[in-house]
């Protein structure tokens, strides 16, 4: 029997399509097949585009798409212009992004380093942790040969690249560890989501973001069938052991809607930017999320 939640919806599209900007690691791809595969059918219809993390978060500041993943760290500072989504989020627990070097190589105050951008959450805890390195900012995929040629002594991995690099590298501090030390320890490292913005009409947003959910969720239930179909397109960089493993990490379950805990994550790690001045205010992610209710009040 043919589950209905994965075939395809053939309703003739609406005009006036939203752009959905996502990054090209696995799990953004991942998440947002199910939608592109005709799994789950958009309220309106959506074009996509991938985009690295931080290519995307200044897309952001600048307002560019409709739907745009971004980190997590940059989003006190675009919460004028988008609403905070609950779905496709990506945390940590117990692993993250690492902070690598050449095998035992020893580490001065002022180290060089490469991260992937200046907006993204482990950027913004790495400075907090190291306030005395040099930064450089390069494309996620560069940062590796950058420690390796000798052109930093330090980088961040991100994405994939935390599952496989050269074995003359070594790590020598987890951004997890940071995120542990600064938060008082409990909760998972808040790392990339969603944002919406703000002027498209708010019973619109609602439907799109229900229909997000509605991807992740098909995505994560359905899981086996969509990353062969991923691999058999070559639609992401990584074989299939390593997808797997990098789908439980970052695109599963907790993936679908945020719960309490990552709630709670987030607010602490608004405070903690906030508290080393990398925000001009606090504020709580439940204040920004859409508000849903609004849908219900409008249909009773």
């Amino acid at each position: 029997m043919k589950d209905p939640a994965i075939e395809p919806n053939t309703q003739h599209p609406t005009p006036n399509p939203v752009t959905v900007a996502h990054s090209p690691d696995a799990d953004d791809i991942f998440m947002y097949y199910a939608i592109r595969f005709g799994w789950v059918t958009p309220p309106v219809p959506f074009e996509n585009l991938a985009l690295d993390i931080e290519t995307l978060n200044e897309a952001a500041i600048e307002g560019l798409y409709d739907v745009t993943a971004i980190s997590f760290a940059l989003y006190p500072k675009i919460r004028e212009d988008y609403a905070l989504l609950r779905t496709a989020v990506s945390f940590g627990e117990g692993y993250g992004p690492k902070l690598i070097k050449k095998r035992g190589a020893r580490l001065r105050k002022n180290f060089r380093v490469a991260l992937s951008g200046r907006h993204t959450t482990n950027a913004m805890l790495f400075r907090i942790a190291y306030p005395e390195a040099r930064i450089v900012y390069k494309n996620f995929l560069e940062i590796e040969e950058a420690v390796l040629s000798g052109e930093v002594h330090a980088g961040v991995l991100i994405h994939e690249s935390i599952l496989d690099f050269d074995e003359s590298l070594e790590v020598e501090r987890e951004i997890w560890d940071i995120w542990e030390e600064l938060s008082g320890g409990g909760l998972p490292l808040p790392l990339g989501g969603m944002a919406l913005r703000r002027s498209i009409p708010l019973h619109r947003a609602i439907a799109i973001e229900k229909a997000l959910v509605k991807a992740v969720d098909v995505a994560d239930r359905h899981r086996p069938l969509l990353a062969r179909m991923l691999l058999e397109r070559d639609l992401v960089r990584i074989d299939a052991e390593t997808l797997e493993t990098y789908l439980d990490l970052y695109a599963n379950d907790k993936s679908v809607t945020m719960d309490a805990t990552q709630m709670a994550a987030l607010d602490t790690l608004f405070r903690i930017g906030y508290e080393h001045g990398f925000y001009e205010c606090p504020i709580k992610a439940e204040d920004f999320l859409i508000p849903w209710e609004y849908e219900e009040a409008r249909n009773s």
